[in-house]
């Protein structure tokens, strides 16, 4: 038998993958990472999901041990975020939390306990071809995660098993249900990396100085006070506070744009107003999975999560990739990844400038 250490949240989808797991015959372990570790910021959540994880393997007879990785979560994620945020720049801390702790910290603890292999509950699938690994994207496209994931490389997807590549949400939910998983209706979770849901503004400001400026048009007429750069991001509408603007139509603003000289949030009443639009953007820090492509190379690419992706063409500029694509893309936002696929395959990504 085979020993897989399997990385379990307390959430309905590691705990399928812990029972399908345990069907294919795997000699199965289940490891709780607690990351945060704030001790005058308990997050509650934490001590519920470590709860459910321990029914879910008790009904399942799996053993569970929990790992401590706040140390290396803070310093290589928590405090990356911290840098990016400061700039006024929009990170990705799921990205990073992939690459830091679940598919580094977490696979070297578990070679450490001599297993063959690693498992997570993510929703994407990997596949040997022509003597390498490619990862693709899962079944159940509204879940895909392989976004998430484009930071990893060959020796990561050598030793991960991913176990709900192949369903749908739904159907993992039914599977939990029919065999009686205490979390078969958990809500999914949401909100930052293993720190969850919380007031972000004012979580951010227990880190991160606030420094207050204009919130202007884009004629550069003041509306308003922003509490600080750092808390917004492109394409945002909540929490502007700028409503009731007896001079202008009665929709919604949105954030277009931030001068970072004159410490302005520039905002603007149209979803699709033209500074959100832009067919071109540049990027750098760029991870492939297998061999970095021959370029130009056109091909696919999406700058959110949420995004479909588009058709575009990636050229070579100095150091850094020019992506162009055939249609604008919403919101283009520096921090955040466009991460680049070829029909279903994610063949990597790199961090928008």
């Amino acid at each position: 038998m085979k020993k897989v250490i399997l990385g379990i949240s307390g959430g309905v989808d590691s705990a399928v993958a812990a029972l399908l797991l345990k069907q294919q015959n795997y000699d199965v372990h289940a490891v709780f990472m607690q990351n945060w570790d704030d001790k005058n910021d308990p997050c509650c959540s934490a001590t519920q999901d470590l709860s459910d994880a321990r029914r879910v393997c008790d009904q399942l007879k799996i053993p569970l041990t929990t790992v401590n990785f706040a140390s290396e979560y803070f310093q290589k994620v928590f405090q990356s975020m911290l840098d990016e945020y400061s700039k006024g720049r929009t990170p990705n801390p799921d990205i990073l939390c992939n690459k830091e702790i679940k598919f580094k910290a977490f696979l070297e603890h578990a070679q450490t306990l001599n297993a063959d292999y690693i498992a997570t509950g993510h929703y994407a699938r990997s596949q040997f071809i022509n003597g390498q690994w490619h990862l693709l994207k899962a079944k159940d496209q509204k879940k895909d995660q392989s976004y998430f994931l484009y930071t990893l490389g060959q020796k990561e997807l050598a030793f991960t098993l991913f176990p709900l590549g192949n369903l749908n949400k739904s159907e993992v939910r039914t599977l939990a249900q029919q065999v009686g998983l205490a979390n078969y209706a958990k809500k999914d979770s949401t909100g930052i990396c293993f720190i969850g849901e919380r007031n972000f503004r004012k979580f951010l400001r227990e880190y991160l100085l606030p420094k207050p400026g204009a919130i202007v048009t884009t004629d550069n007429i003041v509306l308003g006070q922003h509490q600080g750069l750092m808390f917004y991001t492109l394409g945002q509408r909540q929490g502007l506070g700028i409503g009731g603007q007896k001079k202008y139509r009665e929709l919604p603003w949105y954030v277009v744009a931030k001068n970072f000289e004159k410490n302005q949030l520039i905002v603007a009443q149209e979803h699709d107003h033209p500074w959100l639009l832009g067919d071109k953007l540049y990027c750098a820090d760029s991870h492939w999975i297998a061999n970095a492509p021959s370029l130009p190379l056109a091909c696919q690419a999406k700058v959110r999560y949420r995004q479909k992706e588009q058709a575009c063409r990636i050229e070579k500029i100095a150091n850094q990739y020019q992506i162009t694509f055939h249609t604008s893309p919403w919101a283009i936002t520096a921090g955040q990844a466009v991460v680049f696929y070829q029909d279903e395959e994610c063949l990597g990504g790199a961090t928008i400038l």
